[in-house]
């Protein structure tokens, strides 16, 4: 059963940057296209970035411009690095593959942006 664990998220001020690390118990980053989502309570869990095994990689909306995903094989970590963050990316971080979970979710990690 692969285990993802989230980290890196905190309190950043607006405009601020924050670099997010999702850590797999397994090598699955060469045979599985990964995702980055984000939940705030009382909404339904959103797709922030996704990228496949041969790098192909899709921002949402949001995103674009401001976040960059990219993983490192040897360390079996994919991560998030945000830029120019803003009040409405505060939210709980995690990671999975694209638009149907194969993989128990992890604990996530809380973004916080405030000034």
């Amino acid at each position: 059963q692969v285990q993802l664990v989230e980290s890196g998220g905190g309190l950043a001020q607006p405009g601020g940057s924050l670099r997010l690390a999702c850590a797999a118990s397994e090598n699955i980053f060469k045979t599985h296209p990964m995702a980055w989502y984000r939940q705030v309570p009382g909404k339904e869990r959103e797709l922030v970035a996704r990228m496949t095994p041969t790098g192909t990689i899709t921002y949402y909306d949001f995103a674009k411009g401001r976040f960059t995903i990219s993983a490192d094989d040897v360390k079996s970590t994919m991560y998030l690095q945000m830029t120019n963050l803003k009040p409405e990316d505060t939210a709980v971080y995690y990671c999975n593959t694209p638009f149907r979970a194969m993989f128990a979710w992890g604990q996530g990690t809380q973004v916080t942006v405030s000034s």
